[in-house]
């Protein structure tokens, strides 16, 4: 269950992305979030998740994160 709520936040932005990126993406939002490490990380999230003002703010570092993403992998395309 602890990345449950992530993959139905992510199917509901239609973002879809391999397992090593959902879980550096899950640490990332948690860190950001301040709720890495608590009790119940999951729920915490899911209840972030439902209120309309979280709601907009996990998109939006979604979003970031996928853009940070993205410029990293042009990076290394234009490397190799």
């Amino acid at each position: 269950m602890s990345r449950a709520i992530l993959f139905a936040i992510l199917a509901e932005m239609k973002v879809f992305l391999n397992d090593f990126e959902v879980e550096q993406l899950y640490r990332e939002l948690l860190y950001y979030f301040g709720i890495i490490g608590a009790m119940e990380e999951c729920q915490a999230l899911e209840a972030a998740w439902k209120d309309p003002y979280n709601k907009r703010e996990i998109e939006e570092f979604i979003k970031a994160w996928l853009k940070r993403r993205q410029k990293k992998l042009e990076k290394i395309e234009g490397v190799v």
